[in-house]
C-alpha cells in the first residue's frame, strides 16, 4: 500500500462528484466536460486498483475506498484554501473571514455581548463563530479550521505548536434543579454529589474539571453520566430531573434568577478556571482580531466581577435584594 501514487487533482475531482451526487453536476461545477471527468475517475480507479464510485441510474455514491479518499480530499482542499488566504493576507490583500472557535459555555453569555460590541466597530468584516468542546477547539486550531479559539487553560496534552493568553478567571458552580434533594444541603462533598446522575458539556472526552475535582478528592466518577455538546440541552436535563452539572455562573445566571436552577453549596478551588485565547505559533492577529480578543476579555472580566459581587451580597442580604440591585448593572449589548 505504501507504493500507491495518488494524484491530488483526481481526488479533489472525486470530492466534488461525491458532494454533487452525479458526474454531470460535478462536471458543470468544475467547468469541464462530463466525458473528461469520467475518464479522470476511471484512471484514478486503475491507478489505485480499487473502485471509488458506484455508478447507478440515480447517480453515484462513494465506495468505502471513496469515502476514505473523500476525507483526505477535504483536508487537501481546506489546506489549499488556507494557503491562498494566508498569501493574500501577507500581501496586504483582503484576508477574508475571521474564523473563531468558542466553548459552548462562553457562547451563551460572554460571546454575544462581546460580538455585539465588536460589530459596532467592524461593520464590514466577515466573522464566523463556532461553538464546540475544548478538545475540538484545540484540534481544530491545529488543523487551521479556526484562526484562534477561546477555551480554558486546564488542558496540557494538545498544546504543542499553540500559544495562549489568559483573558479572565471563570467561576464554575455545581447546578441542580430548583427543589433538588441537595438544594438545601450545606458544604456538600463530592462523595455525595457523585451518587446523583450527571450531565457533562463536552464530547468524546470526560469532563476535565469534574475529573480533576474527583481525583483530588479520591472519589470515583458518577455511575450515570450523560455527555452532550449543547449547553441548552444540558440545562434542560438538569431542570427536568435530578441531574447535576458544572457550568460557569454567568452561563446560568438567568436560570438562577428566575428560579429554574439553583447553585449547590460546593466549595472547591478546582471550580475556578482560566479562560484564554489560543492561537497557532507564529500566527499574527490583525486589528479586528485583536479587538475581538480584547472585547471577549473585558466582557469576561465584567461578568466575573459581577458574580463575585453577587456572591458577597448573597452572604449578607436576602436574594431578592441582590437581584434588584444587580439587575440595573447588568452589561447589555450596545444598540
Amino acid at each position: 500500500m505504501s507504493g500507491l501514487r495518488i494524484d491530488p487533482k483526481k481526488i479533489l475531482y472525486l470530492a466534488t462528484i461525491i458532494e454533487h451526487g452525479s458526474l454531470k453536476s460535478a462536471a458543470k461545477a468544475l467547468d469541464m466536460s462530463q466525458p473528461a471527468l469520467t475518464t479522470s475517475m476511471n484512471r484514478l480507479e486503475e491507478e489505485l486498483g480499487m473502485r471509488v464510485l458506484e455508478r447507478g441510474p440515480s447517480g453515484v455514491v462513494p465506495t468505502a475506498t471513496g469515502e476514505i479518499l473523500y476525507c483526505h480530499a477535504r483536508l487537501i482542499r481546506d489546506e489549499i484554501s488556507l494557503a491562498a488566504r494566508a498569501l493574500l493576507s501577507a500581501q496586504g490583500g483582503n484576508p477574508g473571514i475571521i474564523r473563531v472557535g468558542s466553548l459552548p459555555s462562553l457562547a451563551s453569555s460572554i460571546m454575544p455581548i462581546a460580538l455585539s460590541r465588536w460589530r459596532d466597530i467592524h461593520r464590514e468584516r466577515e466573522l464566523e463563530v463556532v461553538e464546540v468542546p475544548q478538545i475540538d477547539l484545540l484540534t481544530g486550531l491545529l488543523r487551521r479550521e479556526f484562526d484562534f479559539v477561546f477555551g480554558f487553560t486546564e488542558c496540557y496534552d494538545l498544546e504543542n505548536g499553540l500559544r495562549q493568553r489568559v483573558l479572565f478567571r471563570d467561576k464554575l458552580c455545581v447546578i441542580a434543579r430548583a427543589g433538588h434533594p441537595l438544594a438545601s444541603e450545606r458544604n456538600l462533598q463530592w462523595e455525595v454529589l457523585v451518587s446523583y446522575p450527571w450531565v457533562c458539556p463536552t464530547a468524546r472526552r470526560s469532563h476535565v474539571i469534574l475529573d480533576a475535582a474527583l481525583r483530588k478528592a479520591n472519589v470515583a466518577p458518577p455511575e450515570q453520566m450523560t455527555v452532550c455538546g449543547s449547553v441548552t440541552l444540558l440545562k434542560s436535563l438538569v431542570v427536568n430531573g435530578d441531574h447535576l452539572a458544572v457550568l460557569p455562573a454567568h452561563a446560568v445566571r438567568v436560570d438562577l434568577d428566575e428560579g429554574r436552577l439553583c447553585r449547590l453549596d460546593v466549595t472547591d478551588p478546582v471550580l475556578d478556571r482560566n479562560i484564554a485565547v489560543f492561537f497557532r505559533e507564529g500566527y499574527q492577529l490583525d486589528e479586528p482580531s485583536r479587538d475581538l480578543v480584547s472585547l471577549v476579555g473585558s466582557v469576561g472580566q465584567e461578568l466575573s466581577a459581577r458574580e463575585k459581587e453577587r456572591a458577597a451580597l448573597e452572604a449578607s442580604a436576602p436574594p431578592e435584594d441582590v437581584v434588584t440591585k444587580l439587575e440595573a448593572e447588568a452589561p447589555v449589548p450596545a444598540p
